[in-house]
């Protein structure tokens, strides 16, 4: 009988787990050495005393601990909205708010990170993969009202304000989609986008919120499926010239880059899921996203034996949470009785939803997979 925890140093690969408990088959696998963490999604959250039992049962599988993950933005990215949670506004509602008052955008920020953050830490969920940096355009399937501004220098002020309420209460942030995924219509959760600009237009407008010293407080970096063929043939999450020429060299971003889901449909061009997750490595990414699909992240653990690459490995372990966790942040329940949550809470809460834009599909992704993985199950 295996004795937990496992002593092993976090593997490169974030993978899912199908339901609201751990299965046996699962505890194996997140054991694998090949494992860093932990992505969730709706499905595997039915109520507060759940999702704190499921995020402590992982937690006691390694030393150190697994990193559990979430997209968790606000709007329709919120993958846990009832029981402990507060429903968070869309961050495009920040940016209306910031056209008629630039004080009172920036506060609602700071207050949407710190309850963001807060609740998540509460229930044993590490990191959120937010904020969305991408420039408003209007025109994104994928993005929609998701980012905050079509000005990179709001987007720039606004992210920094939530980070600094997610920082607060304890938590970094990662910024995505880079360099940018606004300007495509395509969604690359079900196709492959192709952005045609050239590269200084990139740099001088999507770039920007990466450059501006938000660039330097960002925990992490996800980069997007797309093709920029004006500076790279290769999906930015599958390019050197985007991630360690632009990103590390140029920007000087010095945190973890995670690949976004490499099943999805402009990760494709990569070949297989093996061939997807050494591209990734390769190109720069620190830690690669494998969602939906439990046979290929069977095949991948099968196959997959890349050389332990140190700085990576620091890199992820920086990223981690501080433990132990602040006595108010320590349980839910400790967590409804700290007054500057519950003051933030509120102010939360007054927000103005903004749910105007193209239709979004991402935020039913985790809905979805359900199908899948009962079938590969």
């Amino acid at each position: 009988m295996t004795s937990y925890p496992l002593s092993l140093p976090r593997g490169p690969v974030m993978i899912d787990v199908a339901g609201t408990a751990l299965t046996d088959e699962e505890r194996e696998r997140l054991c694998d050495p090949l494992v860093g963490g932990v992505i969730l999604f709706a499905r595997n959250f039915t109520g507060s005393e759940q999702l704190a039992a499921l995020t402590a049962d992982i937690r006691a599988l390694r030393s150190p601990q697994l990193l559990i993950a979430v997209d968790h933005e606000g709007g329709r990215v919120q993958r846990f909205r009832t029981d402990g949670f507060t429903r968070l506004p869309a961050m495009r509602s920040l940016g209306t708010l910031w056209e008629r008052d630039h004080l009172a955008a920036l506060d609602a920020a700071r207050h949407t990170g710190y309850v963001l953050a807060a609740e998540l830490l509460a229930h044993g969920v590490d990191l959120s993969f937010t904020p969305v940096l991408d420039l408003d355009y209007g025109v994104s399937r994928a993005i929609g009202n998701r980012a905050f501004h079509r000005d990179p220098q709001v987007v720039a002020q606004l992210a920094q304000a939530l980070l600094a309420g997610m920082a607060e209460a304890g938590m970094g942030c990662v910024g995505k989609h880079f360099p940018g995924h606004g300007y495509v219509e395509a969604d690359s959760h079900h196709e492959v986008p192709v952005d045609d600009r050239d590269f200084d237009t990139i740099w001088n407008e999507d770039i920007a919120p990466y450059r501006h010293r938000l660039g330097r407080q960002l925990a992490g970096v996800m980069p997007a499926h797309v093709i920029y063929p004006a500076a790279d043939p290769n999906p930015a999450g599958f390019s050197a010239f985007w991630l360690k020429d632009v990103l590390r060299q140029r920007v000087g971003f010095k945190g973890v880059i995670f690949s976004d889901d490499l099943n999805m449909e402009g990760a494709a061009l990569a070949g297989d899921i093996l061939g997807r997750c050494k591209a990734a490595y390769e190109a720069g990414c620190d830690m690669l996203l494998v969602c939906n699909r439990p046979d290929r992240v069977a095949e991948l653990l099968d196959r997959w034996a890349p050389v332990p690459d140190a700085e990576k490995l620091a890199r992820v372990a920086a990223i981690a949470p501080v433990r132990p966790k602040a006595p108010w942040l320590a349980d839910p329940f400790a967590l409804e009785l700290h007054e500057p949550y519950l003051t933030a809470r509120g102010q939360v809460a007054a927000i103005a939803e903004d749910a105007s834009g193209p239709t979004m599909t991402a935020g039913t992704i985790g809905n979805q997979a359900v199908e899948i993985l009962k079938k590969d199950v």
